[in-house]
């Protein structure tokens, strides 16, 4: 399992070595994930923050996860992307004694925590639990994505073997599990995912799996889907979720005017954010409302450019007025910080 997330790591960015030389005009960017996702609808919202703010915030898709972190260390113009929490765990694990893992994380740092994002394992009805997948034909998802990572953590650590693990994304899955060519196929998502909104998805052939093992709940949290969170889902479902965080990289101001420009972008979102989470809760996608920004994943900093957002003078460049910290490392700043802010509101 290593060896095959590094190949995914060392794909990703010598895939974008070479890409990374061409730079244009500023941007700002946000890597999300496939059209159907929730990381979609989320970048959606908080462009939606920048575009009232006057400032233009591209929404890209992506495979997910672990592209997405190593778009933020590589990727020109990108500025941010959402990440599964498991696999900052899977990186900070190895980051020690790999060199190739320790380039990979240098100087991407914490945005904010968001919220908790199910595990979904839509699988023919005659399975009836994650270990009942061995031997069977399985879309894991595409190489570099969290959803890859996850289905491969669960499956070595019950170790489910024999079958087909499939490289498949979700959306490529769905068709091939009606048509019957795979059995199964596991997507890491916010429920209510729109892919599940499929009225093809019949429960008389078709469920979702519970995720109540033992040995997960060391790594993932214990979630539930709600009986009618999808057409075809008639009584709840115990499962597992991990949290999805907002990743961004430590700027420096003081290098050059792309390093400025992208820090301050940075801090001005953050503000936006932090500012309009009511709004979001209102009218974003569903997964705002459970939106914890205490719950920082062990082990990795908050951005020097995102605390500079959070200070309660801080203005952001927008064409309405709206409100900066100070630098200064460590997550007890980041926390106090928020806790002044939410006293404002």
């Amino acid at each position: 399992m290593r060896n095959r997330f590094k190949a995914c790591i060392a794909a990703v960015v010598m895939a974008w070595a070479v890409s990374e030389a061409t730079a244009a005009e500023f941007q700002r960017n946000i890597m999300t994930g496939g059209a159907s996702g929730t990381y979609i609808q989320i970048g959606r919202d908080i462009a939606t923050l920048g575009k009232a703010c006057g400032q233009t915030l591209n929404v890209v898709e992506s495979a997910g996860s672990l592209e997405n972190f190593v778009g933020v260390r590589n990727r020109r113009n990108t500025q941010f992307g959402i990440v599964q929490s498991d696999v900052l765990e899977y990186l900070k694990t190895f980051e020690a004694n790999d060199p190739d893992v320790q380039q990979a994380v240098r100087g991407v740092r914490i945005m904010f925590p968001l919220y908790n994002e199910e595990i979904h394992i839509l699988a023919r009805k005659d399975i009836a639990s994650v270990k009942d997948l061995a031997n069977h034909k399985i879309a894991v998802g595409k190489k570099d994505s969290g959803t890859f990572l996850t289905s491969s953590l669960i499956l070595d650590i019950l170790q489910v073997k024999g079958g087909e693990r499939l490289p498949l994304n979700p959306d490529e899955a769905l068709p091939k599990l009606l048509s019957g060519e795979i059995d199964a196929f596991f997507y890491v998502a916010g429920a209510p995912a729109p892919l599940f909104r499929n009225e093809s998805i019949d429960p008389a052939k078709f469920h979702l799996l519970p995720i109540t093992d033992a040995p997960l709940l060391a790594t993932y949290t214990p979630s539930k889907i709600e009986a009618g969170t999808y057409s075809f889902l008639d009584k709840p479902v115990d499962l597992i979720a991990v949290k999805a965080v907002l990743m961004t990289y430590d700027y420096d101001v003081k290098r050059n005017a792309y390093q400025r420009e992208s820090c301050k972008s940075v801090s001005d979102f953050s503000n936006l954010i932090l500012n309009n989470l009511d709004k979001l809760s209102q009218t974003g996608h569903p997964k705002w409302k459970t939106v914890d920004l205490t719950a920082l994943p062990p082990g990795w900093q908050v951005g020097v450019c995102v605390k500079a957002g959070m200070a309660l003078d801080y203005k952001p460049s927008c064409t309405t007025p709206a409100k900066t910290t100070t630098n200064n490392d460590g997550n007890e700043e980041y926390l106090n910080l928020l806790k002044q802010r939410l006293k404002q509101q």
